[in-house]
């Protein structure tokens, strides 16, 4: 007697998947896969760099072309072993997550030429470039991943490779900024996988659209305050947020300036994302109530990294309470929840991403002509190279919020979204923090490029691997700052996107299950 076929319609995805589909998890995938090349290449030093840099350029045009798809087609979700959700393994791409995964690569990409000559051999040996490719496996899959659980589980992948990076070299202050950057994140790390088991026990579920939708329907019964206080909790620490944002300029001026820059532009942006995720998207109604603590937590932040940067003598330790600061006006973008005040948090995420990093390379410069990153030392840069002053002057104008260029419409669009509330006292603490930020940038330049050199100046040039990189993100800041109608227009379907999580939720679950 012939077997009767088994209908696993119910269970499985039955339909051949849409080979453009399969770019949601080509990115975290294509960083694992170039980065086992690349740990099998490690006797070859010469080939690290070269074969890197192509591997980032592929995952920038991976996320391009993903955002491309999502744009035309809306959110796209790919369930891992055919599984149907929220049994299998989600991958979910929207709006937002491609925008910060694209972000990154780019920043990664920037990162990676800059190594070239940043980098020396014993840092190549010790695994820099397949560090910085596990980072990107982390950095990409926590932005792509509709799984709350796999979300924690890519932050760890990101995590470890950031220990490496941290590390790499082995010096005492190295080793002193990588116990202090470890211990709070470790902290993190554990509140959030002790929420996320918490979250289980109350939903059974870790698809993230899955939660979305039962949270709605159970608001009433379900104790969703006391998640999304953990959560705020867990990742306002890995962003960096007021009062536990210590651990940040205590541990990023110590690694390699390009490591400092990647960490600045990816580490503390996955934080907030993971914000925006969680209380747009999950728990709107809880992040509603807690819009005054967010938006006094955002104004502080903002306003300790400001007079933090002010108070500054070393250029890396200043540009650490620059990503501070910046962390505070995405919080107050998050405390407002308007399609302006999530528009402009994202915004300001991307800007950030590009402008810190840029800042970095270009202090890792100051550093290389003037042979110190002491600003009472620093001088004569401007007469040393008109170009590269002028490259900074545009980051530091981009990082104090001033027209014409990408700092300056975020911090607008949040500012117009508090008084739109009424919230006047939190648009006057994101203009005032801009004010002292443009006083602490200024101070910079004043000494460090305009005042004469006091001494003799080192006889380094600027390679042309390391100018590039920094050419490129100041391009980019420019171009977004004089044309932002595209980007803007984007970012606001993004922030509806996280509003209104119906598109998203319907990707996951097409049939309405």
């Amino acid at each position: 007697m012939a077997a009767t076929p088994t209908d696993l319609s119910a269970a499985l995805v039955m339909t051949p998947v849409a080979t453009a589909d399969w770019l949601v998890v080509l990115p975290p995938a294509w960083c694992i896969l170039a980065g086992a090349v690349l740990l099998m290449a490690r006797k070859s030093l010469h080939l690290q760099g070269f074969l890197a840099v192509p591997a980032l350029a592929v995952l920038v045009l991976l996320d391009a072309l993903l955002l491309a798809h999502v744009a035309a087609n809306g959110p796209v979700t790919m369930v891992m072993g055919r599984w149907l959700p929220p049994f299998g393994i989600a991958f979910t791409a929207d709006l937002t997550g491609v925008l910060f995964a694209l972000a990154g690569a780019v920043v990664a990409l920037a990162g990676a030429v800059h190594a070239l000559t940043d980098i020396d051999g014993s840092g190549r040996r010790y695994g820099f470039y397949p560090f910085l490719l596990l980072l990107m496996a982390g950095v990409s899959g926590a932005f792509l991943t509709g799984d709350i659980f796999n979300l924690y589980v890519w932050f760890e992948v990101l995590l470890i490779s950031s220990f490496g990076l941290i590390t790499l070299g082995s010096e005492p202050r190295q080793i002193d900024g990588a116990i202090k950057y470890a211990f709070l994140n470790l902290i993190a790390t554990t509140l959030f996988l002790i929420t996320t088991g918490y979250l289980y026990g109350i939903f059974g579920t870790l698809n993230m659209a899955d939660i979305a939708a039962k949270a709605a329907a159970g608001r009433a019964e379900l104790p969703l305050m006391t998640l999304a206080m953990l959560y705020l909790t867990a990742f306002g620490m890995k962003a960096a947020a007021f009062p536990v944002n210590f651990w940040l300029p205590a541990s990023y001026h110590t690694p390699r300036i390009v490591v400092s820059a990647l960490f600045a532009g990816l580490l503390t942006k996955v934080g907030i994302y993971a914000l925006l995720r969680t209380l747009i998207m999950l728990f709107p109604v809880e992040r509603e109530e807690l819009s005054f603590v967010i938006a006094l937590t955002g104004a502080a932040t903002m306003l300790l990294g400001a007079l933090g940067a002010l108070g500054q003598n070393d250029i890396r330790r200043l540009l650490g309470y620059l990503v501070i600061s910046g962390i505070g006006v995405m919080l107050a973008g998050l405390s407002l929840g308007s399609p302006g005040g999530t528009g402009g948090a994202i915004f300001y995420a991307l800007h950030s991403m590009v402008v810190m990093t840029g800042l970095y390379m270009a202090a890792g410069l100051a550093g290389r002509l003037s042979g110190t990153f002491d600003l009472s030392r620093l001088g004569g840069l401007y007469a040393r190279s008109a170009l590269f002053s002028a490259l900074s002057l545009v980051l530091f104008f981009a990082v104090s919020g001033l027209p014409p260029f990408s700092g300056f419409w975020p911090k607008v669009m949040v500012a117009k979204a508090a008084m739109d509330i009424g919230a006047w006292w939190l648009a006057a603490v994101v203009f005032l923090s801009g004010f002292l930020t443009t006083i602490a940038v200024g101070r910079v330049f004043l000494l460090a490029y305009w005042r004469p050199a006091g001494g003799a100046l080192s006889a380094e040039t600027i390679p042309a691997s390391a100018l590039l990189p920094l050419v490129a993100l100041t391009a980019l800041t420019a171009v977004f700052g004089l044309f932002p109608e595209a980007l803007l227009s984007t970012i606001q379907l993004a922030a509806q996107g996280l509003a209104d999580p119906r598109a998203y939720i319907g990707s996951v679950f097409p049939g309405g299950n």
